[in-house]
């Protein structure tokens, strides 16, 4: 660490905006009518680097293995509404319609259960027309395809494509085991020749659902044109059972590792749902609709590391939202997002975002917004449009050995807000406006607006943080409250070389009894 003594550099003007403006604070925010300045030792904010788990047992031999060697068991026809797994496909919202018209009957699925199966064997047990293949290798099915929980299916490098039509209304449901291995699977406009281009969210599109109990192993693979705004029909995705649903309360969380594949044009990348311990590793999601990877409600334990995410078109390259909580995400690069390289949303705490590269998105690099007690440990967010790491409403934020490098707004901004949407369901997502970090170490370079800018904290601790900006002739600047005590910051970062503690003077005042 250089320290924060290198702010008297020659050649360059330190810029600290940190503004304490003077809106009442809301939902327990505290009423001060100041901010005090203190020092710290600095071994009360030391930290060694986070731990990470060990992602080098996840490869493709590791999971073929777990396939148990059995005999193919029963391939059959069965009508969809006879199907628990085929519930949110078949409700109250027209969606039978939807397959009614595409089979011009009442909408059947083909079935397997019990044993081991290739496609091969699949395509043997029903009429051609609904699993067709091609001497290349080539399969296209026109029917929806169930994997039944005592059933496995899988998809090797003898089948070159699977392509799921999207006329015929095509798409898999997995309620054991899949297996996708050196394959490909693709969402196929059969009328045009091509995958299925995307519409809008109500065009149909086929797509890969796995429920509770399931395991879904996606190896070395490359998926294609899945997904559209259909419950859970978002391309891939793992979801636990509805509540409504009796077998919920017996059935384990979906699970499984995507490792080294290609996600392309999917409306989501990935999503899941009350999922625990998926592992998602050395993938590459590209011009994904809406969301690269994004793990959703009460999900826990995963591991989200080494993946590239680029192209999303409407939001964020990662996100965890929802209580996704006891998470890692870590080494993966998120470029060239319309939203946020990365984004820790609405709940989700005890994670760790570590060793990413985040740059060129159209908002912030890294995005906190409502989720307390997560750590931000050495990622480099660069050259975005907004802010290089923006944290909103949370408190108990670690920012450690972080960079940000010429951001357009600034390099760390944290705020308050009060949110007004009337969509949003508050017994679902509760937030207080309140805020409080830690900014250990790293270095903001050339940030437009600036270095940090914090509104209404709790409180923010600051040390040895590298902060240049352009340079200009007033020097080193702090604005608001800060810039009253403007001697005696610069006197604990400078002189004393010590930790520097901001915070409301009633705060203070407590503490001192």
């Amino acid at each position: 660490m250089n320290g924060l003594a290198s702010m008297g550099r020659a050649a360059t003007a330190l810029s600290i905006a940190v503004s304490l403006l003077g809106a009442a604070p809301a939902l327990g925010a505290q009423q001060a009518s100041g901010y005090v300045v203190r020092s710290v030792e600095p071994s009360n904010l030391a930290m060694s680097p986070p731990e990470l788990p060990d992602i080098s047992g996840y490869t493709r031999e590791a999971a073929l293995n777990k396939i148990v060697r059995r005999s193919p068991g029963e391939v059959r026809l069965q009508r969809m509404v006879e199907r628990v797994e085929f519930d949110e496909f078949v409700g109250s919202d027209g969606r039978l319609a939807t397959w009614a018209q595409r089979q011009r009957q009442n909408p059947i699925a083909i079935v397997l259960s019990g044993g081991l199966f290739r496609l091969s064997d699949v395509q043997r047990a029903v009429d051609a027309y609904q699993l067709e293949v091609s001497g290349q290798g080539i399969y296209t099915l026109r029917l929806p395809l169930l994997i039944a929980a005592s059933a496995t299916l899988l998809i090797d490098g003898s089948v070159r494509s699977l392509r799921l039509s999207q006329q015929a209304g095509a798409f898999l449901v997995n309620d054991g085991r899949l297996f996708v291995a050196d394959s490909e699977i693709v969402a196929w406009n059969e009328t045009a020749g091509a995958p299925a281009a995307y519409v809008d969210k109500r065009h149909f599109r086929p797509f890969m659902v796995s429920w509770g109990g399931s395991e879904t192993f996606l190896l070395n693979s490359r998926f294609v044109h899945l997904g559209y705004g259909g419950t859970k029909s978002y391309g891939i995705s793992f979801s636990q059972y509805s509540k409504s649903v009796d077998r919920h309360r017996h059935r384990q969380r979906p699970t499984g590792w995507i490792l080294d594949s290609t996600f392309d044009g999917l409306l989501y990348g990935f999503y899941c749902y009350e999922a625990d311990d998926v592992v998602i590793v050395n993938n590459t999601y590209k011009n994904s609709v809406v969301y690269g990877i994004d793990p959703h409600d009460r999900s826990n334990r995963l591991i989200i590391a080494r993946n590239t995410a680029f192209g999303t078109r409407q939001r964020h390259g990662i996100i965890v939202s929802r209580e996704v909580n006891n998470s890692w995400i870590f080494r993966n690069e998120s470029y060239d997002n319309t939203g946020s390289g990365i984004m820790v949303d609405r709940q989700s705490t005890g994670n760790i975002v570590a060793y990413n590269k985040v740059h060129g998105n159209g908002s912030d690099g890294i995005t906190i917004y409502e989720s307390p007690d997560n750590l931000l440990y050495a990622n480099q967010s660069i050259g975005n449009e907004a802010h290089g790491y923006r944290v909103r409403n949370s408190v108990g934020i670690k920012l450690y050995e972080n960079r940000a490098i010429a951001n357009a707004y600034t390099g760390i901004n944290g705020h308050i807000r009060r949110l007004n949407d009337p969509t949003r369901d508050l017994s679902l997502d509760p937030y207080d406006t309140r805020i409080s970090m830690v900014v250990v170490g790293g270095r903001l370079i050339h940030n437009g607006g600036g270095p940090i800018s914090i509104d209404q904290p709790v409180s923010v601790e600051l040390y040895d943080v590298d902060m240049f900006a352009p340079a200009n002739t007033t020097g080193v600047q702090m604005s608001g409250v800060l810039g009253q005590h403007l001697p005696e910051v610069l006197d604990v970062m400078i002189r004393q070389r010590q930790a520097v503690v901001i915070e409301p003077d009633n705060a203070r005042r407590k503490v001192d009894g």
